[in-house]
């Protein structure tokens, strides 16, 4: 063989040897230990919805509570408002021993407490058994909007946190409405409604801790600094994120909750409607509009999200107040559905901000936050009304709420467009 045959063999065998792997990085086993099927992103979601059908499934059932019990509007909103202590009162905690301790041990006994609410309601004959298990309702809840949600975001890995985001959201929405729809369908076709309901719940709550049970999510590495029980917060640096996703998620959210804890009452003493079939299906379309809506917008730039929610809240509340007035089921329903809306554009630009922008290790802390800031005049603003149309009737008391809630839901929008310029857009 000649020596310019022997060095192109050379070269030929050269090229079809395998190359010697390169050293790996550092990271790379953790991102591939990270890296799990997107099915089990979608499963991770399951747990916030089973709760979240549990918190609005009595909505439905109070006008039967009312006239078996016997209370007055001031005193239901009372009973829907524990919902809101409870809730507050779980995220003063749930956020910060998530991030500490893992989410499994505050999701587990949360859905705990969610299944004590279950059997509370089904065999509640008192006020006090209904504000015991709105209470209850409030604390699995306020674990599941901060450990929960930020479950997701881990099952989803850092390189899918705006799937992360959108599937946390719309979970929550989502499950929103599908629990006073499935409450008026069973209530209105089955025998005992007020159990049937909860042992229906009872059973979606059963799978959601068999899936927390096999979720793919470890311990954190190192724990946190500073009290367990606080208010929630965010890193330094992180605060406008957290301005700007409270700014139109709390009126938006307030607007949702009105319509859930007084919108059967206009439905039945002012437009003439009883049917709970017909009260669950609006609050089902309002978070059918909410879930929709986020898909809708996902690619959409966060500012402009947060802008069209306000927009849209906005709206609901001078669709509400010429509900009343007019005594009209379509422009109530306009009202739910533009608040659906706003809640979900709100909820959405704020959640996707903060898991963009946020550490992992103090994720579940600042979805705490958002919830808080979100949750406080969502529970205020719809008691106060609710004895205010006791005291002065029902579309007076309706006309100030959504003159107050139009106002906040303007002032949140000015707020997203005179404090996006200082923020970058996140990727």
């Amino acid at each position: 063989m000649s020596e310019s045959q022997t060095v192109s063999a050379e070269a030929v065998d050269a090229q079809q040897r395998p190359a010697a792997p390169a050293p790996p990085e550092p990271d790379a086993p953790a991102r591939s230990e990270r890296r799990t099927p997107t099915w089990w992103v979608w499963l991770a979601a399951w747990p916030v919805t089973a709760v979240f059908v549990l918190s609005n499934a009595a909505t439905p059932l109070y006008v039967l509570w009312q006239r078996d019990i016997g209370f007055s509007k001031g005193t239901l909103t009372v009973v829907f408002a524990l919902y809101i202590v409870g809730l507050l009162g779980s995220l003063l905690v749930s956020g910060v021993v998530s991030d500490r301790l893992g989410r499994k041990p505050v999701l587990l006994p949360a859905l705990g407490l969610a299944l004590a609410a279950c059997a509370i309601f089904a065999t509640a004959t008192t006020v006090a058994a209904l504000i015991i298990a709105r209470l209850f309702t409030g604390i699995a809840v306020g674990a599941v909007v901060s450990a929960g949600m930020a479950a997701v975001t881990d099952v989803a890995g850092p390189e899918r946190k705006r799937l992360a985001a959108l599937l946390a959201s719309c979970a929550m929405v989502f499950g929103a409405g599908l629990g006073p729809l499935l409450a008026g369908l069973l209530s209105e076709t089955l025998p005992a409604p007020t159990v049937t309901v909860f042992v229906v719940e009872a059973v979606l709550l059963a799978t959601a801790v068999l899936a927390v049970l096999r979720m793919p999510v470890r311990r954190p590495a190192a724990r946190g600094k500073g009290a367990w029980v606080r208010v929630p917060g965010v890193p330094h640096g992180n605060g406008i994120h957290l301005a700007l996703g409270i700014a139109v998620f709390a009126p938006g959210i307030t607007a949702t909750s009105f319509v859930l804890s007084l919108g059967p009452t206009l439905l039945t003493e002012l437009l003439g409607t009883t049917s709970r079939i017909v009260s669950g299906a609006m609050a089902f379309v309002m978070f059918l509009a909410a879930t929709g809506v986020q898909f809708a917008v996902q690619k959409l730039r966060r500012r402009t999200i947060l802008t069209a929610g306000a927009i849209s809240t906005t709206l609901s509340m001078g669709a509400l107040i010429a509900a009343v007035h007019a005594s009209s089921v379509a422009l109530l329903v306009a009202s739910a559905l533009l608040a659906g809306a706003g809640q979900g554009m709100g909820q959405l630009g704020g959640l996707s901000l903060l898991n963009s922008t946020v550490p992992a290790q103090r994720l579940a802390e600042a979805n705490a936050a958002l919830n808080v800031g979100g949750y406080i005049p969502a529970g205020l603003l719809p008691v106060s009304t609710g004895y205010l149309m006791d005291a002065v009737g029902l579309p007076t008391g309706a006309t100030i709420f959504g003159t107050v809630l139009m106002g906040l839901a303007v002032i949140g929008g000015i707020v997203v467009l005179t404090g996006h310029r200082r923020v970058p857009e996140p990727a």
